[in-house]
């Protein structure tokens, strides 16, 4: 065999299997989105894939690919899930003025001095958002990929934390799983504690089955970490009415660095075969 010389050769640049990228453009308001899917190599089962709507997915959604294909090999993994990653037109992580506008509702209060003394960026667009997620985005996932309906998840951090808890508590049927970390709790004079006090007071028919999955990081902000709790708090007792409820406090993690743990907590909470009992992590 010719001895070849260890030099580093240029070859194709590495790839996420069983991955693609698309433009979507939304009808409402014409935003542009990088939609990131990731399919199972697996056989569907008849019902189709679970699928998890990941939002920031420049940032995490390669990780969570990744993380579905290794894990669910056998044994002792879990069963195959469609990853669908919605980002952004950008190279960088985060698109910060594109993900204020989608992730947050108008703002009824003033809003806080930004640390850095910087304008706010436009707010407002949660509502469109999700719109473009019920009635473009899953359409046009459904329609390509076999998908199981029953077994739909998002999940968000920061403030994408803060529409996915809105999502559950204000629009419960859109999705069965909901995983929020370090929810941006503090957005529009806290409003979301008045969303989860009247869902928690609610006639016990009124509360949609949903598995909520909370989490902090124990080097956050403090106030941060009362937000979450308290938020968690007053949804507690839904947990008798058919609502699975998980809260994690990841005491090493700040902001940034619990999205990796985060993933992984995730993933089992939104694909076991069987429920793991809600409480605290």
């Amino acid at each position: 065999m010719p001895y070849k010389k260890a030099a580093l050769e240029p070859v194709p640049p590495y790839a996420i299997v069983h991955t693609e990228a698309r433009v979507m453009y939304s009808r409402n308001g014409n935003r542009e989105y990088r939609i990131f899917v990731f399919k199972p190599a697996h056989e569907a089962p008849p019902e189709g894939f679970p699928v998890i709507y990941v939002l920031d997915a420049n940032a995490v959604f390669g990780t969570m690919a990744e993380a579905v294909r290794l894990q669910s090999r056998k044994p002792h993994g879990f069963g195959p899930a469609v990853i669908v990653g919605i980002g952004y037109p950008t190279d960088e992580p985060l698109d910060s003025t594109r993900r204020f506008y989608d992730y947050t509702k108008p703002a009824s209060a003033k809003l806080p001095v930004r640390p850095d003394g910087s304008p706010w960026p436009e707010t407002g667009g949660a509502d469109a958002f999700l719109s473009f997620i019920e009635d473009e985005l899953k359409p046009a996932i459904e329609r390509d990929f076999p998908i199981d309906r029953n077994r739909q998840t998002l999940f968000g951090h920061s403030l994408g934390g803060l529409f996915t808890l809105d999502v559950w508590l204000n629009r419960p049927e859109t999705f069965q799983t909901y995983v929020a970390g370090s929810p941006s709790i503090w957005w529009n004079n806290r409003y979301l504690l008045d969303a989860a006090r009247r869902l928690a007071e609610r006639q016990e028919d009124a509360a949609l089955p949903a598995a909520v999955l909370m989490a902090v990081g124990g080097k956050e902000k403090p106030f941060m970490i009362q937000d979450a709790r308290e938020l968690f708090q007053t949804v507690e007792p839904l947990s008798g009415r058919g609502i699975r409820l998980q809260f994690m406090e990841l005491e090493d993690e700040g902001h940034i660095t619990i999205l990796l743990p985060l993933i992984n907590r995730a993933l089992r909470f939104a694909l076991a075969e069987s429920g793991e009992p809600g409480g605290r992590l």
